[in-house]
């Protein structure tokens, strides 16, 4: 067992060339971060990525880092396979590509539906939920088609006149309100009424439709 060659701490490394993560099968010769902790009995040491090499960083390995529940801002290497290197960023750059990669990557652990998520929000302020709702508006508006048949009442619902299991036609978007996000105007055989989206699920899995629903069901329920 080699010993940890004099790192420390705070000190700057850079991975040496060849060096490969296995999980990804991605060389990571060139990346540079700093030493956030030593494992002297393993010979191992946590390296936290400098703002270049997180920004640089394969976007689908963030993504399957994010769907798997893995960590991908720090990694942990035989302090043989660094060397020191010269700081290129200051800890502020660093916490500041983290923040704009969670952003980014907020929704990959939902997988498939969470990349149809992000796609609809794509540069929308993760703490901005009204731009939000109306990027959510915007989009349903171009690509659902009226009136959606086969759609049910997914939640339940404490009030009003409908009840989970309930099967209604969706005839248009009515409009976008704080508490209850989209709302839609739903024919029952009981009547015609106002909805929230979020509670309805179309139940032909084939149809675009479907998706869309989801997607947008999905993302209220984790906003």
């Amino acid at each position: 067992m080699q010993k940890n060659q004099g790192i420390r701490v705070g000190d700057v490394v850079r991975v040496k060339p060849g060096v490969r993560d296995g999980d990804f099968d991605i060389d990571m010769g060139g990346w540079q971060g700093r030493v956030s902790e030593i494992s002297p009995l393993e010979n191992l040491i946590c390296i936290d990525w400098d703002s270049l090499t997180l920004l640089n960083m394969p976007g689908a390995m963030i993504a399957r880092c994010e769907e798997e529940g893995l960590g991908w801002d720090q990694f942990y290497l035989e302090s043989s396979e660094v060397e020191p290197a010269a700081a290129r960023d200051t800890k502020a750059d660093v916490a500041k590509a983290v923040r704009k990669l969670q952003e980014e990557h907020a929704w990959d652990y939902l997988g498939e539906k969470g990349s149809g998520i992000a796609r609809v929000l794509a540069g929308v302020k993760a703490d901005d939920e009204w731009a939000a709702f109306q990027a959510w508006e915007t989009h349903l508006r171009q690509v659902l088609r009226f009136p959606l048949a086969a759609v049910e009442v997914a939640e339940y619902q404490e009030v009003g006149p409908l009840r989970a299991g309930d099967k209604v036609d969706v005839q248009r978007i009515i409009e976008v309100v704080d508490m209850y996000g989209v709302i839609v105007a739903v024919r029952h055989k009981r009547g015609s009424y106002h909805f929230p989206l979020c509670d309805l699920e179309a139940t032909d899995k084939g149809s675009a439709n479907h998706r869309f629903v989801q997607e947008y069901a999905v993302w209220f329920a984790n906003r």
